[in-house]
């Protein structure tokens, strides 16, 4: 942490020495909650990245922002980071069973929560983070908090951007947003985009090198049509095409595998949603939103990651025993439909006055498996579906000129259906509760302190492997209480903007994944992994979130965040099953213990250098401390700090700029196994492996506007 705290007085010194300008920072307005408002005024920890963010760092996903939002982590074992955890909680992975998730994906009003490989940046215009549990906003997918992308809108004026990228291991990107009015009242929006990469490892069995490509194809449309003066109708649709390899994990723990049928991580999302806004009174207005996403994916991987005859061209006796190795693949293709209706009537009140809402709401998935395994004697199949049903509503009471109560509460039961083709099935039903109350404290236009209680939720589940015991088939809801308080401060000339809020977060019955080890044949290992979630009996998260942005100068932009995280199972006894009797396995305490993906700390800071009219420059660094991959094992990521810079030439018209990530070519891991034996070169000995993140990326873009 000394080198965090000095690598942000740094920054902070050097903006100090130049001179204050009269501009100040643009307001930012957060779409995520039941009225557009400022950041600086929502009464919970939150973070906006906003488009210029998305740009200097050449992201082309989500994952590729994240960590410029405190106490925000992902996790890989894909081809992108598409699981995501705020403040430690959120799932790292899907294999059979469908998961309740614990993080909540928006973008542009559609649901695609659970299924992050749809989630890239074209024409995304900001990236809303609430952090703490969502109850009253999003319900059971918001445990953790809430991610939503808004993407550009159709503009009054006809105008647009082409744009191409081209960038080391053969990256290509080339990008076309088109927007203006179709008449007075109706407006469109159109963006399109074509991103292609060899991807970041080698194959030495194949002697290829893009084992782990990268091919995905974007394309946004939206519509408005304003309808006289009291009906507005917004039309999104989206269309994502993902197929990228996915070949992550070494014997070595390199970047260079020896898989002979390198995997895949496939995904296509057809989706739309209709937004309608109606003036009902001068009191108070409708809004009816309704959604659906259609995704098809596919997700393979080569279990031994090596080929057949490894033990003919390497070694596999140890200790005189001749080794032997094995082939198996598995492959997961899923239909995921998802269709949600949200209906809400909101007040439109002068300051100072009672504010309401008052909603509705309904959300239909279905999700079809096929999984593929080399020792299965058949494909398995499952059909699983869920409803779920909500009311919500919430008040905001004014107590006087400075002091604010605003109280939210929302009912919720989900009732889902479960089959297969072992022949299990199951019917679960929960209902769940969960809601806030913020106190409110605003001294002057620029200051607010708040204090919030809120009480998140998530459903619980079933696994559906016979293999386990039966008192390990089913598991249930789990239930958070978050304590915060908060402090924001725009100063009064608007160059300085701030925000910090520390909390603590009390959660029952935690859901948390264990493991099935099966031996493939005898008691040895190599072993079949099923996974499973069990209820640990309670957790607790607490830690501070800080964000700065200071407009030092009209030549100098200053930003930093802070997040400090601590974690830790509560009278949790760890049990790793080897064989379906309950009597047989391994158990262990985790009572005090990590919880998994849940750093000490994490950082950024950097700045923005306007030298003059045209050239700029942006430098950044992020950090990032170790952490726990799983609860099932002690392995661990390395703590890092990366460096990202961007330097560029702009106008009105144009702009060319180089841009470079971990510029310092350090080796991060995003996903690990701790306690796995996959190499019959050294018997199958247990040990860590690890999938790595992005090395250095050195890439220049250029792009036109009209």
């Amino acid at each position: 942490m000394n080198k965090t705290l000095a690598l942000s007085a740094l920054t902070l010194a050097i903006a100090a020495q130049t001179h204050a300008a009269d501009d100040s920072i643009e307001e930012i307005l957060v779409s995520a909650d039941f009225r557009a408002a400022p950041l600086q005024d929502l009464s919970t920890s939150a973070s906006v990245i906003g488009a210029d963010t998305i740009k200097a760092r050449g992201a082309e996903h989500l994952a590729g922002i994240l960590n410029t939002a405190p106490n925000v982590n992902f996790s890989t074992g894909a081809s992108r980071g598409r699981f995501f955890q705020i403040r430690g909680i959120g799932e790292r992975s899907q294999f059979i069973e469908p998961v309740n998730p614990s993080v909540g994906l928006l973008v542009d009003g559609i649901d695609l929560t659970g299924i992050g490989a749809a989630a890239t940046t074209l024409d995304i215009q900001q990236v809303e983070i609430l952090r703490g549990p969502q109850g009253t906003l999003y319900g059971a997918n918001a445990l953790a908090g809430l991610i939503n992308m808004v993407s550009g809108s159709p503009t009054q004026e006809f105008g647009g951007e082409l744009s191409a990228t081209v960038g080391d291991y053969n990256t290509y990107t080339t990008s076309a947003v088109l927007s203006g009015p179709v008449s007075r009242n109706v407006g469109f929006r159109v963006a399109l985009e074509q991103h292609t990469s060899d991807g970041y490892q080698e194959n030495a069995f194949l002697n290829i090198d893009d084992n782990a490509n990268i091919d995905e194809q974007t394309a946004r449309g939206k519509l408005n049509w304003q309808i006289g003066d009291a009906l507005a109708l917004d039309f999104t649709a989206m269309y994502v095409n993902v197929d990228n390899g996915y070949d992550g994990f070494s014997l070595d723990n390199t970047r260079t595998t020896l898989s002979d049928n390198p995997g895949h991580d496939r995904q296509e999302t057809v989706a739309f949603s209709v937004k309608a806004n109606w003036q009902v009174s001068d009191a108070f207005h409708a809004e009816v939103l309704a959604s659906n996403a259609n995704s098809d994916t596919e997700y393979g991987y080569d279990e031994d990651w090596a080929y057949p005859d490894i033990c003919a061209d390497f070694s596999c006796v140890v200790e005189g025993k001749q080794q032997y190795g094995y082939n198996s693949q598995d492959n997961y293709q899923r239909e995921i439909d998802n269709t949600t209706l949200d209906v809400r009537l909101v007040s439109d009140h002068e300051a100072g006055e009672l504010g309401w809402v008052a909603g509705a709401y309904y959300r239909d998935q279905s999700e079809v498996l096929d999984r593929q395994q080399t020792y299965l004697a058949q494909d398995f199949f499952s059909d699983f579906s869920s409803d779920n049903t909500a009311l919500y509503g919430q008040l905001e009471i004014p107590l006087g000129q400075a002091l604010q109560v605003v109280t939210g509460l929302r009912y919720e039961q989900r009732d889902a259906s479960y089959r297969d083709s072992d022949g299990v099935s199951n019917e679960p039903s929960d209902d769940m509760l969960g809601g806030k109350l913020a106190l409110e404290y605003r001294p002057d236009e620029s200051t607010l302190w708040y204090g919030l209680v809120s009480r998140g939720y998530k459903a619980g589940g079933f696994n559906s492997s016979t293999e386990l015991p039966f008192d390990d088939r089913e598991y249930q809801p789990e239930f958070l209480w978050n304590y915060e308080a908060g402090l924001k401060t725009t100063s009064q000339d608007g160059q300085l903007q701030s925000q910090i809020a520390l909390f603590y977060q009390d959660r029952d019955d935690l859901q948390t994944k264990q493991s099935l080890l099966v031996p493939f044949e005898g008691d040895d290992c190599p072993c079949d992994f099923t996974d499973y979630t069990t209820n640990a009996t309670a957790g607790i998260t607490y830690g501070l979130e800080a964000e700065l942005n200071w407009r030092a100068s009209e030549m100098l932009n200053v930003f930093a965040s802070l997040g400090l995280l601590r974690s830790e199972f509560k009278d949790f006894e760890s049990f790793a099953h080897t064989k379906a009797e309950p009597t047989d396995g391994i158990s262990y305490s985790l009572d005090g213990h990590d919880l998994p993906h849940a750093p000490h700390y994490q950082f950024t800071t950097g700045a923005v250098f306007n030298f003059t009219e045209h050239w700029y420059a942006r430098v950044e660094v992020e950090g990032k401390d170790s952490f726990y991959f799983s609860s099932r094992h002690e392995a661990q990521s390395e703590s890092y700090e990366l460096f990202n810079a961007r330097i560029g030439y702009q106008t009105e018209q144009w702009e060319v700029a180089l841009y470079g990530r971990n510029l310092t070519d350090e080796d991060t891991q995003t996903r690990g196994f701790g306690s796995f034996g996959n190499d019959p070169r050294d018997a199958y000995t247990t040990k860590p492996y690890y999938q790595f993140g992005e090395p250095r990326m050195i890439a220049a873009t250029a792009s036109v506007r009209f």
